[in-house]
């Protein structure tokens, strides 16, 4: 890496998804990191990096763009609201991703190996679009959103803020799947899915409403 090159970003959270986020940046040419807070003052390294207490090191938390390296949807949104003064990095892109030039993926998101984004999607804010994700043309994916390795997202499909898409999950083209939905492993959505329902199988079926 050229660190003359590079712009350098903060990471909040030192999880398990923190470490794929340093695989990220791994493959890229023109990102660093250059603090990991997490606010469990227990966690003092990850992989072999010094973890920092954003309390303690306020100065650094805000000396660059930040990245919320969380895997839970609702922890990462209110990391954000927390953080609103903050400045939030744009998206970061694994190198192996395929992405649409006719696409948008807007800040705080991330991008995992081998995932594929097709043209006039766009992706919102915070999200994550989880190795070998596949995401077709036209889709309009909320804030906070997780798709799941190896789901795939047909071509039209909406997905609402906070929803979660299930780990190989297949989604049918033009469906709707409102806001806080989870998406079992494995289903197959054939319909639209309304707001805060959990639903499995295949076809998949609603089993509760969490909201």
């Amino acid at each position: 890496m050229n660190s003359k090159e590079s712009r350098k970003i903060n990471l909040y959270g030192a999880s398990g998804h923190a470490k794929v986020i340093l695989d990220i940046i791994s493959t890229l040419d023109d990102v660093e990191v250059a603090y990991i807070f997490d606010d469990d003052t227990s966690v003092t390294t990850l992989l072999d990096r010094e973890v920092l207490s954003p309390s303690v090191h306020q100065d650094k938390l805000n000396e660059y763009p930040l990245i919320i390296s969380v895997g839970s949807n609702l922890l990462r949104e209110q990391l954000v609201n927390q953080l609103a003064s903050s400045s939030f990095s744009k998206a970061l892109v694994h190198s192996s991703a395929q992405i649409s030039k006719e696409t948008d993926i807007l800040e705080g998101s991330v991008v995992m190996p081998l995932a594929v984004i097709n043209a006039s999607t766009k992706i919102g804010t915070h999200g994550i679009i989880n190795s070998g994700a596949v995401v077709e043309h036209d889709c309009r994916i909320g804030d906070f959103v997780h798709i799941s390795p190896k789901a795939c997202i047909c071509g039209g499909v909406s997905i609402g803020n906070g929803t979660h898409i299930g780990a190989g999950a297949t989604v049918l083209p033009n469906v709707k799947i409102s806001s806080n939905c989870i998406i079992g492993a494995g289903a197959v959505i054939l319909k639209d899915v309304p707001d805060g329902a959990k639903v499995v199988g295949n076809p998949a079926k609603p089993i509760k409403f969490h909201l």
